[in-house]
């Protein structure tokens, strides 16, 4: 029997990057997984085939988790689909370096919307969700709560919020037999890390001069302890914060 089986999963932002290899590893130890997207449809179908291809269960379903309403829908639907929910993978997020003179409203906002309040509307779904056995959440937060990298205030502000978040919940949840972990990746080659520029700038070259392991990251890097947190294999552990950073803190 395979380690999630008969397990259900929803992955917020799981169209690409980390998400995606989130969900497809969760769907090949078993469970049927709810591949969340905002925008990238294309993506999250993409994601869908790949793991039904390879004989698992998985459906794609659009909501913004910074919206109530979108997040409602989306549990709602993923009920449909497969019943109670029992693992929540909090990945959705987004980010941009922007020094101080730059930060204004709507950045703060936007990242503060899908990283600090999407997470908390999802997990307050889930909660709702999760069945007499309780649940796994599982967060994904970052290694910039320790190395603080210049231009990142906004950024590393949502994911302490995240770091604190975990704690909490874990205290909060614990009675109802429900797990809060978080994951902190260092810097993983993704779409998103393309696109931002960071992929062969100087500020990869120089995270990788920092890092005990030499490289940045893969989303096969965090995937897999995603599943163990999701399964029994991690079942005293409540509250944790694992740094996936090849050893830079």
């Amino acid at each position: 029997m395979k380690k999630l089986e008969n397990k259900v999963a929803v992955v917020t932002g799981a169209s690409k990057g980390i998400g995606a290899g989130i969900a497809k590893d969760l769907a090949a130890a078993g469970a049927s997984v709810v591949v969340n997207y905002a925008s990238a449809k294309e993506g999250a179908e993409k994601v869908v085939a790949d793991i039904i291809s390879n004989g698992g269960k998985a459906v794609a379903i659009q909501g913004n988790v910074s919206s109530s309403a979108d997040v409602d829908k989306l549990f709602a639907e993923a009920k449909q689909a497969f019943g109670s929910v029992d693992i929540l993978v909090n990945n959705a997020g987004v980010y941009k370096f922007v020094g101080i003179e730059e930060v204004d409203e709507e950045e703060f906002h936007r990242q503060f919307n899908t990283n600090v309040l999407g997470l908390l509307l999802a997990t307050k779904a889930a909660v709702k969700g999760f069945g007499e056995n309780g649940g796994s959440v599982i967060n994904i937060g970052s290694v910039v709560t320790r190395i603080t990298p210049p231009g990142s205030s906004i950024y590393t502000a949502t994911k302490g919020a995240v770091d604190s978040i975990t704690q909490v919940l874990a205290k909060e949840l614990g009675p109802k037999k429900i797990r809060v972990n978080s994951i902190n990746p260092g810097m993983v080659e993704t779409e998103g890390t393309h696109s931002a520029g960071f992929i062969g700038s100087d500020f990869q070259k120089e995270t990788e001069k920092t890092t005990p392991l030499g490289r940045i990251g893969q989303p096969d890097d965090i995937a897999p302890l995603v599943v163990f947190l999701a399964s029994d294999d991690s079942r005293w552990l409540t509250g944790e914060t694992l740094l996936a950073s090849g050893g830079i803190r």
